[in-house]
Parts: C-alpha cells; structure tokens; sequence
C-alpha cells in the first residue's frame, strides 16, 4: 500500500485506488479481489457459487418471515432480532434433506425449528408473562386461554406501565410465490391494577394462506395518558414467542 503524502489528502475510492485514513496516516491501496464472472464460472468456485445461492436463498426467506411478523416486531425492542431471524433460518436450511448443498432451501428445511423463538431476547415471555397458558391447534384455529390472574402477582409489569395487552398473531408464508398473510386476536388494553378474566385468543386460520406458519403470543406494556397510549422504553420490555410452527 502507498501512503499519501502532500497539503491535500483523500479519502474514498478514485477508479481502482481507495483512499482511506488510518493511526499511521493516509493511505492509499488498488482493489483486488476476484472478478465476478471468474466466481460465476470457474470450477475452482464451486463452492463458493454454492454458499452464494443459498445464503441469496436465507436471505430472501429471512426478509419474507420478518415482512410478515411486521406487527410483532414494530412492538418488540430488539435491535438483533432481524439477524437473528436470519440465522434461525439458515439452521432451517441447513437442515434440508431433498436437496445437495447449494440447492438447500429454507421451504424444504425442517420448519418446526423455528418454534420457541423468542422474538426479545432482553425480555422471554416466559419471563414476564407467569401465568400458564393453555394452547389448542385445530384445523380451523389456533387458541390462547388465558386464565384468571392478578397482574402485580403474574406479570413482569415495567416501570411507567400503566396499561398492557395480549395478543395471539398468526402469519403464513409462501416461500415459492413471495407472499404472506397474517390474522391476530387481541385482548383490550388491560389495566396493571384490575385482576384479570379468563379469556381466549383465537386465530382464524381459515383466513391464513400459505405453505408455512407461525403462531405468536406477545404482550405489550402501555403507559396510558388522557386515553392516548405511549410505548415504554422502545418495547424494550415487550415479549414475545413463536408457540407453534407447521407446514401446509
């Protein structure tokens, strides 16, 4: 590499040269690497073109489940959450029978190891939310039961938070056609200082089209003002988890 020198200095890339400042000065060095038609088409690149197709494939799979748990993630504050979502899909990759390596895909792998995701990883459902709850998967929905409970005893309730609410979401995924479809039950905005009903969240799964699906509880904590409501801390302390993963 060549070191700059001289009133004037650079920083940045001129044609082939970048240009860039380090604790020893300025410095200056040609591109290398290898030319892309010689990866696309050298056998010596086998195995590269292979980690490119699948990591192209991970990547497009990963941004279709994160476009389609959009409602959730809005609430939850996890900076990581997106590349942890990517990599729980490339373990689903990974984990494709059908195909030779380089023609994995995440539609073939086995679905069933995104279940129990944590979508916070600063706050696990089960760490805010105490109270046991009840699952059922029929053909035709996916049910929450929320038991009776008092929130100061059963909920990890956060400082400010005033109100909070539950949800049950339900997303399906067409990995083929790129689309996406999502059906959710809530409860009300619940009071941190009122015990709570036993009531049931159901997901009409008849409305949701795809080949893979995910079904979701979460909470979120609410600070409620004159009747309009404010998130605490980003959803810093908002959880929730992936319950159930199946397969068309």
């Amino acid at each position: 590499m060549a070191k700059q020198t001289g009133v004037i200095t650079l920083k940045g890339p001129v044609g082939r040269l970048s240009f860039y400042k380090t604790r020893n000065g300025y410095l200056a060095r040609e591109k290398g690497g290898v030319d892309k038609s010689r990866i696309m088409n050298d056998p010596r690149y086998a195995r590269t073109r292979e980690n490119i197709r699948e990591f192209t494939d991970n990547a497009n799979s990963s941004k279709l489940l994160r476009d389609a748990l959009r409602p959730v993630i809005s609430k939850i504050g996890d900076r990581r959450l997106n590349l942890r979502i990517t990599q729980i899909l490339m373990q689903v990759l990974k984990s494709d029978e059908v195909n030779t390596r380089g023609d994995r895909r995440v539609k073939e792998g086995d679905w069933n190891l995104v279940k129990d995701m944590e979508m916070n990883a600063g706050s696990s459902l089960g760490s805010t939310l105490y109270f046991e709850t009840q699952y059922t998967d029929s053909p035709a929905s996916w049910e929450a039961a929320l038991p009776a409970f008092t929130p100061q005893d059963m909920i990890a309730v956060p400082t400010g938070a005033t109100h909070y609410r539950i949800l049950a979401t339900g997303v399906g995924v067409d990995f083929d056609s790129a689309t996406r479809s999502l059906v959710s039950a809530s409860s009300p905005a619940l009071s941190v200082l009122d015990p709570a009903v036993a009531q049931t969240l159901t997901v009409d799964k008849t409305q949701l089209a795809g080949t893979h699906f995910a079904f979701v509880l979460s909470v979120e904590f609410i600070q409620m003002v004159n009747g309009t409501e404010y998130a605490i801390n980003n959803g810093a302390h908002n959880a929730a988890k992936i319950i159930t993963a199946t397969k068309a």
